[in-house]
């Protein structure tokens, strides 16, 4: 049973959400909280996987959360539901640890699959905000980097993967979407980690994401 906490200010979004995301099986709700505040008190009582998180909360947002969460109990995943779409927050939201920005838009069973893919270890970002995220992708090769960012070290094949990473790609999505092979997607990532001197994919992905923030 993979256990998830549910973070929102509405008392109406939670009951709605508890009682979606209860029939499923694998999904046990284990509790709920009003605000960010409550979060960590809840976690050090409490064994919890996955935490569903909004932003726009009294006392202290979902953003300042999740880094709390994250600094304490990185094994944690958090998932943003929020009705925020701009960049400022999608940026700070993932920078501060969350594997997941759903919009509230979006239907339960995607919800579901969410929680099931950040559970396993991947990142997931809707196709909408993962847009956002592509246009300024786009944009950083035409931003003043400095001469000496680790950034211009890489090959344009490896920028692609690099992009494809920060989405939440597998390795075999990488390769099919870029049409090379799983071993070759390994190579890439390899030397990725070595020129960013990063050692894992998920800050591989916070790399890039600073160097969006504007």
């Amino acid at each position: 049973m993979i256990k998830v906490l549910l973070v929102d200010d509405h008392k109406i979004i939670r009951d709605g959400l508890k009682a979606l995301l209860s029939t499923s099986d694998d999904l046990d709700i284990v509790g709920e909280c009003s605000d960010g505040d409550q979060v960590n008190d809840y976690l050090r009582e409490h064994d919890v996987d996955v935490i569903l998180m909004d932003i726009g909360m009294p006392r202290m947002d979902g953003v300042v959360a999740t880094y709390k969460v994250k600094k304490v109990l990185s094994r944690v995943e958090i998932i943003i539901l929020t009705v925020y779409e701009d960049e400022p927050h999608i940026f700070e939201a993932i920078k501060a640890g969350a594997m997941g920005y759903l919009l509230k838009d979006v239907s339960i069973d995607e919800v579901v699959r969410a929680i099931r893919r950040v559970y396993e270890g991947e990142a997931l970002i809707q196709p909408v905000i993962a847009t956002k995220v592509l246009k300024e992708f786009a944009m950083l090769d035409k931003r003043k980097i400095k001469p000496e960012d680790k950034f211009n070290g890489l090959t344009e094949r490896e920028k692609e993967v690099l992009r494809l990473i920060t989405l939440g790609g597998t390795n075999k999505e990488i390769a099919q979407r870029l049409g090379i092979t799983e071993k070759t997607v390994k190579n890439h990532i390899s030397n990725i980690f070595q020129t960013l001197h990063v050692n894992n994919r998920t800050k591989a992905a916070l790399y890039v994401l600073d160097k969006m923030k504007p």
